[in-house]
């Protein structure tokens, strides 16, 4: 595949090398470094590029030049990604995102920036996937559905058609969601879990078959600090 495109690849840890890798090899796109910032700066070279501070990168990598995408998993809710791919908005950054060309994503699906979906994916009818999602292998989206952004689905999550699932939240493998349900922005809904009804609590998390909320919230399952206007 030609590359007409240049990229910053913002983390340097597991998830920046499957970046890398899955941008290198089914993309347009040519990984030039990697960014971090300051305080988690710990090598100059990661898989034989540079790695540069991110408060540095409109220095040596600027975004009339560049795009980022932001390799961070799911620390506090998906919101330490969310904080660094935002900034990055804020530097005047175009975020890339990645579709597999494994993934089965019908011609009408709508899909935001800065979103990663990987291989065996179905992606069907009108659905929507927002910014800042992650779709680990193997999801099915059904018809009209809503991903809303910084979400994180694992693997082999099933999502029927006419389902919302809230920003922020973090679906757990091989969880099943039936046919118009909503979760609530927050949930965390836990590996294998089944529901066919709509959460509507905000923060919860969700185990079972049927899924019933435990004791825990989900900000506390991921170490959130709350503010007030949040609640």
């Amino acid at each position: 595949m030609g590359k007409t495109k240049k990229l910053v690849i913002v983390g340097a840890g597991e998830f920046g090398e499957i970046a890398c890798e899955y941008f290198t090899y089914d993309s347009e796109y040519e990984v030039a470094a990697f960014a971090v910032e300051k305080r988690y700066l710990k090598d100059r070279v990661f898989c034989h590029l540079p790695v540069i501070e991110l408060e540095k990168i409109t220095e040596q990598y600027p975004p009339e030049e560049y795009e980022v995408f932001t390799a961070i998993t799911y620390p506090e809710l998906n919101r330490a990604r969310t904080r660094v791919y935002l900034k990055c908005r804020e530097l005047g950054y175009r975020c890339a995102s990645y579709i597999s060309s494994r993934a089965f994503v019908w011609h009408n699906v709508k899909v935001g920036e800065n979103t990663f979906i990987f291989e065996d994916n179905t992606i069907q009818f009108h659905a929507e996937i927002g910014n800042n999602v992650i779709l680990w292998s193997g999801n099915h989206i059904g018809h009209r559905s809503v991903i809303e952004d910084n979400c994180w689905l694992t693997s082999h999550v099933v999502v029927s058609g006419f389902c919302r699932i809230g920003r922020n939240s973090f679906i757990g493998v091989n969880a099943s969601i039936g046919d118009r349900v909503s979760i609530a922005e927050d949930t965390v809904l836990g590996a294998g879990s089944v529901t066919v009804k709509s959460l509507c609590e905000k923060g919860c998390v969700y185990i079972g078959s049927p899924a019933k909320k435990t004791g825990k919230t989900s900000y506390e399952q991921f170490g959130v600090e709350i503010e007030e206007e949040e609640i």
